[in-house]
């Protein structure tokens, strides 16, 4: 009788024939010869106890008792046929023996390789859309099999510890296991850092109560921000430009305020955008191809925009067509929800002001500035506010204004202001643009135009006569996280010639997407160059490809406003150009590399923030959220459950946030997230299951508030 001995280590190679959860992972082979007596060792990663396979007879028993032995036939017929063939080796036969033996072991172990990719492709199923992510149950939710024991799931994945046995220093105040509850809803459009009972504190000098003020310790909330009662998931775009549903901000405020400006109209149970605005009543398309005919706006030249009091956004709605990327922006005042209304229609969008801070953006930002009778003072405080305009256009952007007091001869009486006050107030922001070295480009009908000078090789020599306002001698002119106003015209990079663009010329769109940024050539970002740029578009490439894998609705239309919390260099929001999203790439101003700059030198946009903080938007106001390494960067800054609750508060419901971290970390997320009702699954990385780095892929499940209403009938 042919006797094969061998030994199993951890595991055991038999399958039950109703398993398809094909766990066993092949990690070492090794085939000996010594005489009659064949060795084979055979490590796995399986759970079940060590076992000996040996002769024909054993394998009927094995048969007979469930298993499956066909993964060892074709190992079976090679030894057999070693064995048959065996007996005292003749000198002359001792070439062909080590020919077959070599043969036998590439056999035996290609097998093998074989065995494990299969085990390693079943382990790592995914789900295929986010639904799946919390309704497809894996082995996970299985108790783990005893020893004794040979049953398994038929279609279910092997069961992976996730269990959290190095727990890294995560400050969270409040139990992972606690079930948040709903918040008043009286909180359902609760913004923490521009709460306007809490702005009446702060003086009103320079709107600086409408600035960012964030709740103190004892005014943080650890519940969840209730939706509307009727809650509906908003229109897809493009339709969502022009609709959105009045359950989902019930304010009739504009569209009764701004009814023959064609703001926004309210048809039964929608809303209608127009497309309107105060200064373009005839929509802002035709507003926009007037502008068109006094700068080019179609060549890929100019690609971000930056909309001063936006309104609902329709200017930056028709940019978009024009392959422009507006950020819009306007303060939470009496005009209830404009930028949320921006938001659910698609259009990039954030609360904010020109106050007594600098703006959010890095320096050489945006190549188009825009006010439509944004009611900012730009002649007042020197210019501080056109002087901060300067310090985000990039070298040769143009700044557009319409509105008082352009065109004043014609509106002055529609206006309600005299003559001489228009006269002065042009007159004022005429001398402002002067002194920053600007040009007047043209004045037309309702608009003015005027530009940057590409550097300041001219400028210099005028600011030596006209000193005021003097150019800036500090060097941190990206900083603008609750950055002050300086009355000074931030400097520009050294140019030799008056014809070379200051920092350098930036591609026209779509080039300038992955054209390696200014920032980067000029080696301005500590240990960023060219060669780290080009490698990094490849790994969101590859990333973006794996997560079209799990989550396929984002190729579809399913998604539109997505957030990057952690962007590095923009590189997932590159990566998902080709979608019909649009990426509010966040750098937070506690990483290590501050890269916002280069973000927008791509033709991206996006804002600094502090996650220890309230972001600057509405509740309900974006579809995906992407949170890679965020939560170590903040593991000992903050508490995580209340970056967790805002996350919730900006997220819509159905909504999706994908993570990247470490195991840990994910399952501390995890631990928390489960009290947010969202739905959750932790995935191997695309490079496989040995990467540390994880994701975790959830779902902020459907839910709405109760109808103060009903309660109130029921009472």
């Amino acid at each position: 009788m042919f006797q094969l001995r061998g030994i199993l280590q951890r595991g055991n190679y038999l399958q039950k024939p109703s398993s398809s959860c094909f766990a066993t992972e092949l990690l070492l082979v090794k085939l000996l010869l010594t005489g009659e007596t064949w060795r084979m060792v055979i490590d796995t990663t399986s759970r079940r106890k060590p076992v000996i396979l040996i002769d024909q007879e054993l394998w009927k028993k094995e048969e007979k008792r469930g298993y499956d032995p066909r993964p060892l036939s074709a190992v079976t017929a090679v030894l057999r046929m070693a064995k048959e063939n065996s007996g005292s080796p003749k000198p002359h036969h001792l070439a062909d023996s080590r020919k077959k033996r070599l043969t036998w072991i590439l056999g035996v172990s290609g097998l093998c390789i074989l065995f494990y990719v299969l085990g390693a492709w079943q382990n790592n199923t995914i789900p295929t859309s986010p639904s799946e992510v919390y309704s497809r149950v894996g082995c996970d939710n299985q108790s783990p099999p005893s020893s004794s024991s040979s049953s398994s799931s038929s279609s279910r994945p092997a069961e992976f510890d996730f269990d959290s046995h190095h727990q890294p220093n995560l400050k969270e105040t409040s139990p992972s296991d606690k079930q948040f509850p709903p918040c008043d809803m009286s909180f359902s459009e609760y913004t923490p850092c521009e709460d306007r009972q809490r702005g009446r504190r702060f003086d009103r000098n320079m709107l600086k109560y409408r600035e960012r003020h964030c709740p103190t310790k004892d005014e943080l909330m650890y519940c969840l921000i209730p939706p509307p009662p009727k809650y509906k998931i908003p229109f897809k775009w493009p339709q969502s430009r022009d609709y959105a549903w009045y359950d989902n901000i019930p304010h009739k405020e504009l569209s009764i305020e701004k009814a023959i400006q064609n703001w926004i109209q309210v048809e039964g149970d929608r809303f209608r955008f127009p497309g309107g605005g105060t200064m373009f009543p005839r929509g802002a398309d035709a507003y926009i191809d007037d502008i068109a005919r006094l700068i080019p706006l179609t060549d890929g030249g100019i690609r971000t925009a930056i909309d001063t009091g936006c309104g609902v956004a329709s200017f930056g709605a028709y940019l978009l067509k024009r392959d422009i990327i507006a950020m819009s922006f306007a303060p939470r005042d009496t005009h209830e929800a404009q930028v949320q209304f921006a938001l659910e229609r698609g259009v990039p969008a954030i609360i904010g002001i020109m106050g007594s801070k600098r703006l959010p953006y890095p320096a050489r930002a945006f190549d188009l500035a825009h006010c439509s009778r944004c009611l900012i003072p730009w002649f007042k405080y020197d210019g501080l506010y056109l002087i901060e305009v300067d310090r985000v256009l990039r070298p040769g952007g143009y700044w557009v204004l319409s509105g008082p007091p352009i065109h004043w001869k014609k509106y002055w009486r529609g206006w309600e202001r005299t003559e001489e006050d228009l006269k002065q107030e042009q007159d004022s922001i005429e001398s402002v643009a002067r002194s920053l070295c600007w040009k007047k480009v043209t004045e037309k009908d309702d608009l003015s135009v005027w530009q940057k000078p590409i550097n300041h090789v001219e400028c210099n020599k005028l600011k030596r006569v006209h000193k005021n306002p003097p150019i800036c001698n500090s060097e941190n002119q990206d900083s603008a996280w609750y950055t002050d106003l300086e009355p000074c015209i931030t400097s520009l990079p050294e140019a030799s010639t008056p014809e070379e663009f200051a920092g350098g010329s930036l591609e026209d769109w779509p080039d300038r997407a992955f054209s390696v940024p200014p920032r980067i050539n000029r080696g301005t970002i500590p240990g960023i160059n060219a060669e780290k740029f080009r490698e990094d578009n490849e790994v969101w490439k590859t990333r973006v490809a794996h997560y079209k894998k799990i989550i396929p609705e984002l190729s579809r239309g399913r998604f539109r406003n997505i957030m990057d919390m952690n962007a590095d260099l923009g590189g997932f929001a590159a990566a998902v150009l080709k979608y019909p999203v649009w990426v509010m790439n966040v750098v937070p101003v506690h990483s290590e590399k501050q890269t916002l700059g280069a973000i927008y030198e791509r033709g991206l946009i996006g804002t600094y923030q502090d996650w220890c903080e309230g972001f600057s938007t509405y509740p309900r106001t974006y579809d995906l959220i992407h949170a890679g390494g965020l939560f170590s960067l903040y593991a000992s800054r903050c508490d995580i459950t209340l970056i967790l609750l805002e996350m919730d508060r900006i997220l819509r419901p159905e909504g999706t946030a994908v993570f990247r971290d470490d195991v840990e970390t994910l399952t501390k997320i995890q631990s928390i997230t489960n009290g947010m009702r969202w739905k959750s699954r932790i995935l191997d990385h695309e490079n496989g299951p040995f990467n540390p780095e994880k994701i975790l892929v959830a779902v902020k499940t459907y839910w709405t508030g109760d109808d103060p209403t009903s309660q109130d009938h029921s009472n």
